[in-house]
Protein backbone atom coordinates (compact mmCIF):
# COMPACT_ATOMS: atom_id res chain seq x y z
CA UNK A 1 0.00 0.00 0.00
CA UNK A 2 1.38 3.38 -0.98
CA UNK A 3 1.14 6.12 1.56
CA UNK A 4 0.62 9.83 1.75
CA UNK A 5 3.35 11.80 3.49
CA UNK A 6 2.82 15.14 5.18
CA UNK A 7 5.81 17.34 4.54
CA UNK A 8 6.33 20.61 6.36
CA UNK A 9 10.05 21.27 6.26
CA UNK A 10 11.20 17.64 6.17
CA UNK A 11 13.65 18.21 3.37
CA UNK A 12 14.82 14.61 3.28
CA UNK A 13 11.35 13.53 2.23
CA UNK A 14 11.54 15.55 -0.96
CA UNK A 15 14.29 13.42 -2.47
CA UNK A 16 13.29 9.90 -1.44
CA UNK A 17 12.62 8.97 -5.06
CA UNK A 18 16.19 10.04 -5.80
CA UNK A 19 17.23 7.27 -3.40
CA UNK A 20 14.91 4.72 -4.99
CA UNK A 21 12.11 5.02 -2.40
CA UNK A 22 8.72 5.30 -4.12
CA UNK A 23 6.41 4.49 -1.20
CA UNK A 24 4.80 7.93 -1.13
CA UNK A 25 2.03 8.78 -3.55
CA UNK A 26 1.39 12.41 -2.53
CA UNK A 27 2.78 15.24 -0.43
CA UNK A 28 1.29 18.13 1.55
CA UNK A 29 2.90 21.44 2.47
CA UNK A 30 0.73 23.20 5.09
CA UNK A 31 1.73 26.82 5.91
CA UNK A 32 5.23 26.16 4.60
CA UNK A 33 7.86 28.43 3.05
CA UNK A 34 10.26 26.86 0.58
CA UNK A 35 11.24 29.90 -1.46
CA UNK A 36 12.38 32.36 1.22
CA UNK A 37 12.83 35.29 -1.13
CA UNK A 38 10.15 37.23 0.75
CA UNK A 39 9.81 35.76 4.27
CA UNK A 40 7.83 38.67 5.67
CA UNK A 41 8.32 40.02 9.18
CA UNK A 42 10.20 36.96 10.37
CA UNK A 43 13.07 38.01 8.11
CA UNK A 44 13.89 40.69 10.69
CA UNK A 45 14.83 37.94 13.15
CA UNK A 46 16.90 35.86 10.70
CA UNK A 47 20.09 37.81 10.10
CA UNK A 48 23.82 37.15 10.43
CA UNK A 49 23.68 38.77 13.87
CA UNK A 50 20.85 36.55 15.14
CA UNK A 51 22.55 33.43 13.81
CA UNK A 52 25.78 34.39 15.56
CA UNK A 53 23.82 34.86 18.78
CA UNK A 54 22.06 31.51 18.32
CA UNK A 55 25.41 29.79 17.72
CA UNK A 56 26.75 31.16 21.00
CA UNK A 57 23.69 30.09 23.00
CA UNK A 58 23.44 26.67 21.40
CA UNK A 59 27.14 26.09 22.11
CA UNK A 60 26.38 26.63 25.80
CA UNK A 61 23.20 24.51 25.99
CA UNK A 62 23.37 22.35 22.87
CA UNK A 63 19.86 23.47 21.96
CA UNK A 64 17.84 26.46 20.91
CA UNK A 65 15.08 26.60 23.51
CA UNK A 66 11.45 26.44 22.49
CA UNK A 67 10.70 29.44 24.69
CA UNK A 68 13.11 31.54 22.64
CA UNK A 69 11.39 30.56 19.42
CA UNK A 70 8.03 31.34 20.99
CA UNK A 71 9.21 34.85 21.85
CA UNK A 72 10.28 35.43 18.27
CA UNK A 73 6.89 34.36 16.93
CA UNK A 74 5.11 36.49 19.52
CA UNK A 75 7.01 39.62 18.50
CA UNK A 76 5.81 39.16 14.93
CA UNK A 77 2.37 40.21 16.25
CA UNK A 78 3.22 42.30 19.32
CA UNK A 79 -0.17 43.99 19.77
CA UNK A 80 -2.00 40.66 20.00
CA UNK A 81 0.67 38.36 21.44
CA UNK A 82 2.76 40.63 23.70
CA UNK A 83 1.17 43.92 24.75
CA UNK A 84 -2.31 42.43 25.07
CA UNK A 85 -1.09 40.13 27.86
CA UNK A 86 1.13 42.80 29.38
CA UNK A 87 -1.87 45.08 29.87
CA UNK A 88 -4.53 42.53 30.81
CA UNK A 89 -2.43 40.18 32.92
CA UNK A 90 0.36 42.29 34.41
CA UNK A 91 -1.27 45.71 34.72
CA UNK A 92 -4.91 44.70 35.26
CA UNK A 93 -4.27 41.44 37.08
CA UNK A 94 -6.56 39.38 34.86
CA UNK A 95 -5.97 35.68 34.27
CA UNK A 96 -5.37 34.57 30.67
CA UNK A 97 -8.56 33.19 29.10
CA UNK A 98 -9.00 29.43 28.78
CA UNK A 99 -8.26 28.86 25.11
CA UNK A 100 -7.30 25.52 23.57
CA UNK A 101 -5.22 26.97 20.72
CA UNK A 102 -3.37 29.28 23.12
CA UNK A 103 -2.51 26.28 25.29
CA UNK A 104 -1.36 24.32 22.25
CA UNK A 105 0.78 27.26 21.12
CA UNK A 106 2.48 27.38 24.53
CA UNK A 107 3.72 23.79 24.14
CA UNK A 108 7.04 24.84 22.64
CA UNK A 109 9.74 22.49 21.35
CA UNK A 110 13.49 22.72 21.81
CA UNK A 111 15.62 22.37 18.68
CA UNK A 112 19.18 21.03 18.32
CA UNK A 113 21.37 24.12 18.08
CA UNK A 114 23.51 23.11 15.06
CA UNK A 115 20.40 21.99 13.15
CA UNK A 116 18.66 25.32 13.77
CA UNK A 117 21.67 27.35 12.67
CA UNK A 118 22.07 25.24 9.50
CA UNK A 119 18.38 25.60 8.74
CA UNK A 120 18.23 29.39 9.13
CA UNK A 121 21.39 29.95 7.09
CA UNK A 122 20.49 27.61 4.21
CA UNK A 123 16.87 28.71 3.96
CA UNK A 124 16.12 32.19 5.28
CA UNK A 125 19.54 33.77 4.73
CA UNK A 126 20.79 32.12 1.56
CA UNK A 127 17.52 30.72 0.15
CA UNK A 128 19.26 27.60 -1.11
CA UNK A 129 16.38 25.15 -0.88
CA UNK A 130 14.73 26.50 -4.01
CA UNK A 131 17.96 26.00 -6.00
CA UNK A 132 18.47 22.44 -7.35
CA UNK A 133 21.36 20.69 -5.64
CA UNK A 134 22.36 23.60 -3.40
CA UNK A 135 21.47 21.68 -0.22
CA UNK A 136 21.93 18.02 0.65
CA UNK A 137 20.22 15.71 3.13
CA UNK A 138 21.89 12.44 4.14
CA UNK A 139 24.33 12.94 1.32
CA UNK A 140 21.66 13.31 -1.36
CA UNK A 141 21.26 16.68 -3.13
CA UNK A 142 17.76 18.13 -2.83
CA UNK A 143 16.07 19.03 -6.11
CA UNK A 144 12.44 20.04 -5.64
CA UNK A 145 11.98 20.03 -9.40
CA UNK A 146 12.18 16.23 -9.22
CA UNK A 147 9.27 15.95 -6.79
CA UNK A 148 6.75 14.53 -9.23
CA UNK A 149 4.10 13.26 -6.80
CA UNK A 150 0.88 15.31 -6.53
CA UNK A 151 1.22 18.04 -3.91
CA UNK A 152 -1.30 19.90 -1.77
CA UNK A 153 -0.02 23.36 -0.84
CA UNK A 154 -1.97 25.15 1.89
CA UNK A 155 -1.54 28.71 3.12
CA UNK A 156 -3.64 30.87 5.46
CA UNK A 157 -4.65 34.40 4.61
CA UNK A 158 -3.64 36.13 7.88
CA UNK A 159 -0.54 34.06 8.61
CA UNK A 160 2.13 36.21 10.30
CA UNK A 161 4.81 33.50 10.11
CA UNK A 162 4.37 32.20 6.54
CA UNK A 163 2.95 34.93 4.27
CA UNK A 164 0.49 33.26 1.94
CA UNK A 165 1.93 34.86 -1.20
CA UNK A 166 5.32 33.43 -0.29
CA UNK A 167 3.79 29.99 0.30
CA UNK A 168 2.21 30.29 -3.16
CA UNK A 169 5.70 30.26 -4.71
CA UNK A 170 5.92 26.56 -3.91
CA UNK A 171 3.55 25.90 -6.82
CA UNK A 172 6.33 26.94 -9.21
CA UNK A 173 9.00 24.71 -7.67
CA UNK A 174 7.41 21.26 -7.79
CA UNK A 175 7.21 19.11 -10.91
CA UNK A 176 4.00 17.19 -10.28
CA UNK A 177 0.34 18.15 -10.09
CA UNK A 178 -0.15 20.91 -7.50
CA UNK A 179 -3.30 22.08 -5.76
CA UNK A 180 -3.09 25.39 -3.89
CA UNK A 181 -5.68 26.23 -1.23
CA UNK A 182 -5.89 29.39 0.88
CA UNK A 183 -7.53 29.09 4.27
CA UNK A 184 -9.00 31.86 6.37
CA UNK A 185 -7.44 33.05 9.66
CA UNK A 186 -3.83 32.63 10.75
CA UNK A 187 -0.94 30.22 11.15
CA UNK A 188 -2.53 28.12 13.89
CA UNK A 189 -6.27 28.80 13.92
CA UNK A 190 -6.42 28.46 10.14
CA UNK A 191 -4.90 24.97 10.33
CA UNK A 192 -6.57 23.69 13.49
CA UNK A 193 -10.08 24.05 12.09
CA UNK A 194 -12.08 20.80 12.42
CA UNK A 195 -14.58 20.29 9.64
CA UNK A 196 -17.33 19.40 12.11
CA UNK A 197 -17.30 22.95 13.49
CA UNK A 198 -18.25 24.48 10.14
CA UNK A 199 -16.12 27.52 10.91
CA UNK A 200 -14.27 29.94 8.63
CA UNK A 201 -13.75 29.31 4.91
CA UNK A 202 -11.15 28.64 2.24
CA UNK A 203 -10.43 29.66 -1.36
CA UNK A 204 -9.50 27.38 -4.24
CA UNK A 205 -8.87 27.67 -7.96
CA UNK A 206 -7.44 25.02 -10.27
CA UNK A 207 -5.78 27.53 -12.59
CA UNK A 208 -2.33 28.36 -11.22
CA UNK A 209 -0.12 31.12 -12.52
CA UNK A 210 2.82 33.18 -11.35
CA UNK A 211 0.71 35.94 -9.76
CA UNK A 212 -0.87 34.98 -6.40
CA UNK A 213 -3.20 37.99 -6.43
CA UNK A 214 -4.53 37.03 -9.85
CA UNK A 215 -5.11 33.53 -8.50
CA UNK A 216 -7.05 34.92 -5.53
CA UNK A 217 -9.17 37.13 -7.79
CA UNK A 218 -10.23 34.03 -9.73
CA UNK A 219 -10.59 31.74 -6.70
CA UNK A 220 -13.93 30.62 -5.28
CA UNK A 221 -14.64 30.92 -1.57
CA UNK A 222 -16.01 27.80 0.11
CA UNK A 223 -17.58 27.89 3.56
CA UNK A 224 -16.18 25.62 6.26
CA UNK A 225 -12.83 23.96 6.88
CA UNK A 226 -10.23 23.15 4.24
CA UNK A 227 -9.98 19.72 5.89
CA UNK A 228 -12.87 18.45 3.79
CA UNK A 229 -11.17 19.56 0.59
CA UNK A 230 -7.89 17.95 1.64
CA UNK A 231 -9.64 14.70 2.57
CA UNK A 232 -11.30 14.54 -0.84
CA UNK A 233 -7.99 15.29 -2.55
CA UNK A 234 -6.17 12.59 -0.53
CA UNK A 235 -8.75 9.95 -1.41
CA UNK A 236 -7.53 10.02 -5.02
CA UNK A 237 -4.10 8.72 -4.02
CA UNK A 238 -4.79 6.38 -1.10
CA UNK A 239 -4.75 2.61 -1.29
CA UNK A 240 -7.28 0.17 0.08
CA UNK A 241 -8.94 1.17 3.35
CA UNK A 242 -8.57 -0.90 6.49
CA UNK A 243 -10.28 -0.89 9.84
CA UNK A 244 -8.60 0.95 12.69
CA UNK A 245 -6.95 -1.23 15.30
CA UNK A 246 -9.09 -1.91 18.35
CA UNK A 247 -6.03 -1.53 20.58
CA UNK A 248 -2.65 0.17 20.03
CA UNK A 249 0.55 -1.82 19.68
CA UNK A 250 1.21 -5.44 18.76
CA UNK A 251 3.12 -8.44 20.11
CA UNK A 252 6.46 -6.84 19.25
CA UNK A 253 5.70 -3.22 20.16
CA UNK A 254 3.73 -2.82 23.38
CA UNK A 255 1.94 0.42 24.31
CA UNK A 256 4.11 2.50 26.63
CA UNK A 257 1.47 4.54 28.42
CA UNK A 258 -1.81 6.39 27.81
CA UNK A 259 -1.75 9.51 25.64
CA UNK A 260 -0.50 12.20 25.63
CA UNK A 261 2.63 10.61 27.14
CA UNK A 262 5.13 11.48 29.83
CA UNK A 263 6.87 14.19 27.80
CA UNK A 264 4.13 16.70 28.67
CA UNK A 265 5.31 16.63 32.28
CA UNK A 266 8.71 18.03 31.38
CA UNK A 267 9.16 21.77 31.15
CA UNK A 268 10.89 23.04 28.03
CA UNK A 269 14.03 25.06 28.77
Amino acid sequence: MRHHVRLCHEFGGTNRRERGDDRFSSAAFPVTMIDMGDPGMIGIFTSEATIASSVRRSAEKGILSGSELARVFAWLRPNDLVWNYWVNNYLLGENPPTFDILYWNADSTNLPGPMYCWYVRNTYLENKLREPGKTSVLGTPVDLGKVAVPAYVLATREDHIVPWRTAYRTTELLKGEVRFVLGASGHIAGIVNPAAKGKRSYWSCDALGTDPDAWLAAAKEEKGSWWADWSEWLARFGGARMKARARPGNTKFKPIEPAPGRYVRYRAV
